[in-house]
C-alpha cells in the first residue's frame, strides 16, 4: 500500500501541490514570517515534498514504518520521526502544524481529539498556526458510499475499489486493491479504515478546549473545508 498510495492517489486527481500551496497561503495570511513546518502524519510524504519547497525547514510525523520509509526518499532533506499524533512530543516548536487528508479523524473520540490539538498547541512558536484537513462531519457523511477507479501508469494498472458505511460515530471504510504488471503478474489486497464522524461544533470545541481560536475555510480539501488555529490568547504565552 506505501508503494502506491501516492501514484494511485495522484492518478485519481489528487492534486498535492495545490493543496500545499493554498494550506501554505492560509498559514502565511496569518504568519507572514512561517518558516518551519510540522506535518502530522505525514504518510508517504505526499504534501510534505511540496510544502518543503515552500517552507524553509520541514519535518514529519508517521505512524507507519513502511509509509516513513517512502517519505524519507520522498522527501530526503526533512527531518521524520515514527509516532502517534496522540503521544507528539518533540521538544522543539514550529511556525507551522498541518495534519492533512483526514487523518485526525483516527482519534477515537472528543477528548483525545482535544488532547491531541492540546499538544499541537504547546509544538507552535509564538503567533504559529495550526491547519487540520478534517474527515466528513458526521452531519454531511453519506450512510452507504462505494467508490472506484481504475487507472494505468506506466506499465502498471491499479484497481481500487472502497465500500464505506456508517456506524454510529464512525465511517469503516473497506478497500480492495488488484495492482497488475508485468515483473509481478496480478496482486490482490484489502484493508479497512475506521475514522471518527466528529462534527463541526466537536472540532471547534476541541480546537477551543486545547487553548486554540480556530476558524473554518469551507469548499476546499475536496469540499470538507479546513480548521485553521492559533493560540486563542494572542499568540505569546
Amino acid at each position: 500500500m506505501a508503494e502506491i498510495y501516492e501514484l494511485l492517489h495522484e492518478s485519481r486527481g489528487k492534486d498535492y501541490r495545490a493543496e500545499a500551496a493554498v494550506v501554505a497561503g492560509l498559514v502565511r495570511a496569518r504568519n507572514p514570517e512561517a518558516d518551519s513546518l510540522l506535518d502530522v502524519a505525514c504518510g508517504t510524504g505526499a504534501h510534505l515534498r511540496h510544502f518543503a519547497e515552500l517552507f524553509g525547514k520541514v519535518e514529519g510525523l508517521e505512524l507507519s514504518e513502511a509509509m516513513l520509509t517512502m517519505a524519507r526518499a520522498a522527501v530526503p532533506a526533512a527531518v521524520l520521526h515514527g509516532g502517534d499524533m496522540r503521544t507528539l512530543s518533540l521538544g522543539r516548536s514550529y511556525d507551522a502544524i498541518t495534519c492533512m487528508f483526514g487523518s485526525i479523524a483516527y482519534l477515537q473520540d472528543t477528548d483525545e481529539l482535544a488532547s491531541t490539538l492540546r499538544s499541537f498547541e504547546e509544538h507552535l512558536t509564538p503567533g504559529g498556526v495550526v491547519a487540520v484537513d478534517p474527515w466528513w462531519f458526521l452531519e454531511t457523511s453519506l450512510a452507504r458510499h462505494v467508490s472506484g477507479d481504475t487507472v494505468t501508469v506506466g506499465e502498471r494498472t491499479l484497481t481500487r475499489v472502497s465500500y464505506t458505511e456508517r456506524e454510529g460515530r464512525t465511517s469503516k471504510m473497506e478497500v480492495h486493491y488488484v495492482v497488475a504488471d508485468p515483473g509481478s503478474g496480478v496482486q490482490h489486497f484489502a484493508e479497512e479504515h475506521v475514522l471518527t464522524l466528529f462534527t463541526r461544533a466537536e472540532y471547534e470545541e476541541a480546537f477551543t478546549r486545547a487553548g486554540l481560536r480556530v476558524t473554518y475555510v469551507e469548499g476546499i480539501q475536496s469540499g470538507r473545508g479546513l480548521f485553521l488555529a492559533d493560540r486563542a490568547g494572542g499568540g505569546r504565552r
